[in-house]
């Protein structure tokens, strides 16, 4: 799969579309766009259901028998195993605030493996994406991880860190942050981007959704790095995500643990 040319061309497609959806998105952006809250106590604008609409009718008219997962409206069954994993935006709480670190993702998903990611960033005008096989790209040049090998020197990124306490990962966290060289509050798809470009070490996430995780996946893996639970259990599936550059992955854990 790595040669086909047809991932090639999903990936440069996916590109595409995030810009597009990214370009809406700006649209919407610093303008006072009223949020609602989902039923998970979510926010939501109209920025996020238009761009995610966006992105399902460019994928319906290019791959109808493609399925599409999407965060706004839910999953609609292809008639290949080929599935299309959606977040319009991923930072909403950012969007809102009118802060720029919000995200476009999309990931491709064949048979079960994650093979194409891409995290878009479109106030900061930068886009990390990657194909199982073809590498990982930032802007058109290779994105790599960086080559941090001990934990004293790595910069660890998180969401927020309210959550790792309701969530009783509190003292885990503390024991990793303790041992880093620094760590910020540079958050979702943003922090994962960071490390796949070698910016940062690490990011920790106690809570994630199939459409946060799926398109970093191919992102970490073809930039160097790794992304996983917390417990090293690597997949689109885990419902936490630590990402690392790799060389830390062993510490990171062991840290966690």
């Amino acid at each position: 799969m790595a040669n086909d040319p047809d991932l090639r061309a999903i990936l440069d497609f996916a590109v595409e579309a995030a810009h597009l959806a990214g370009a809406l998105t700006l649209g919407y952006f610093n303008t006072g766009t009223p949020a609602e809250l989902k039923q998970d106590r979510s926010p939501v604008t109209a920025a996020d259901r238009r761009a995610e609409e966006l992105l399902r009718r460019r994928i319906e008219r290019a791959f109808p028998r493609h399925g599409i997962l999407g965060e706004e409206f839910g999953e609609k069954t292809g008639s290949e195993p080929s599935r299309w994993i959606l977040d319009p935006i991923d930072g909403t709480f950012s969007f809102i605030a009118g802060v720029p670190l919000y995200s476009v993702l999309i990931g491709y998903e064949q048979a079960g493996e994650m093979l194409v990611g891409v995290i878009h960033m479109p106030a900061l005008r930068e886009t990390v994406y990657a194909a199982r096989g073809l590498g990982c790209w930032w802007d058109g040049r290779r994105a790599r991880v960086s080559d941090v090998g001990e934990l004293a020197q790595a910069r660890l990124l998180t969401t927020g860190t309210r959550p790792m306490y309701t969530l009783g990962r509190g003292a885990a966290f503390e024991r990793l942050r303790d041992a880093c060289l620094a760590d910020r509050g540079w958050c979702d798809g943003y922090a994962y981007a960071l490390v796949a470009t070698g910016r940062a070490e690490i990011a920790l996430d106690p809570i994630m959704n199939l459409w946060d995780v799926a398109p970093l996946l191919p992102v970490l893996i073809e930039a160097g790095g790794t992304l996983s639970d917390w417990s090293g259990n690597s997949s689109q599936h885990v419902t936490e995500a630590v990402a690392t550059n790799g060389r830390l992955f062993d510490a990171v854990l062991h840290a966690l643990r």
